[in-house]
């Protein structure tokens, strides 16, 4: 079974309050389930990347751990379409000439195992207007990572995010991104909220047992925009060894879900001290 039916059954199968988001280029859900209830409201997003796609499985297990103050949403599989790329390659695509622009894209390789964007070759984490475009790594053509889009939220993944967060007004948010073990929490904040946002970072690398770390030259993510439109704390959690190949499949998926499954938790523990 792949990662979207996974998802899939997953979003079918829970209790709670549950929506679909919207859809992705490829006319895929993207799904979001609530764990908890009240405030303080989180968001949580994984796989954003296609090449990380193990991330839903450590959404699968937040979900089930479950909270005993405030809520969450996890939306597990904010990239569809390159998930599929990445763990089933070309025959995740229906139609020849999306098939065809793909493999151009990918420089004519059928092996699409590290694929981190979108059916359209944008790099979703850089589609966020937080000083879009001034990325280090940015590159302004479409291709398996990297492409900014023609504009910010030209994506229907990141539209359908930004529509989400908008509605829900969380008060933080997490993305789950692999690999590395480290914690990215910063971004331009002011200096009435930054020891805010550094002491939650620290209580999910006290539940992680991650490091805090700056993504130097890094803009246009998710996390960037929640802390600049919003001026709420964000922070972007690499999971997974850094020894560990992309995609990660099976090999060190316990490991991840043992060190960030109560995570949610943790940091929801944190927020009501400091309230």
């Amino acid at each position: 079974m792949d990662i979207y039916q996974q998802t899939a059954r997953f979003y079918e199968n829970v209790k709670t309050e549950k929506t679909v988001i919207g859809q992705s280029l490829f006319r895929r859900n993207i799904y979001a389930v609530k764990i908890g209830d009240g405030s303080p409201v989180g968001v949580a997003q994984y796989a954003m990347h296609g090449r990380e796609f193990v991330t839903a499985k450590l959404a699968f297990a937040q979900y089930n751990y479950g909270l005993k103050k405030g809520s969450f949403w996890i939306v597990p599989l904010v990239n569809p379409d390159g998930a599929l790329l990445s763990q089933v390659g070309l025959d995740s695509v229906q139609e020849i000439k999306d098939r065809e622009r793909l493999l151009r894209l990918n420089g004519g390789k059928v092996d699409f195992s590290l694929w981190k964007a979108n059916g359209r070759g944008v790099d979703l984490n850089v589609n966020f207007p937080a000083r879009w475009g001034t990325g280090r790594k940015n590159v302004r053509f479409a291709g398996a990572e990297n492409y900014i889009g023609e504009k910010p939220f030209s994506e229907p993944e990141t539209l359908a995010l930004k529509n989400f967060t908008e509605k829900i007004k969380p008060d933080y948010t997490i993305s789950y991104h692999t690999k590395g073990e480290e914690i990215y929490w910063y971004f331009y904040q002011s200096a009435r909220t930054y020891p805010r946002d550094k002491r939650l970072a620290k209580a999910l690398s006290l539940s992680s047992g991650y490091p805090l770390a700056q993504a130097k030259g890094s803009a246009g993510g998710y996390k960037d925009w929640c802390i600049s439109a919003f001026k709420i704390p964000a922070f972007t959690v690499e999971v997974g060894a850094d020894w560990l190949q992309h995609p990660i499949v099976d090999e060190g998926v316990n490991d991840i879900i043992e060190k960030n499954g109560k995570s949610l938790y943790d940091l929801t523990e944190e927020y009501l001290r400091i309230l």
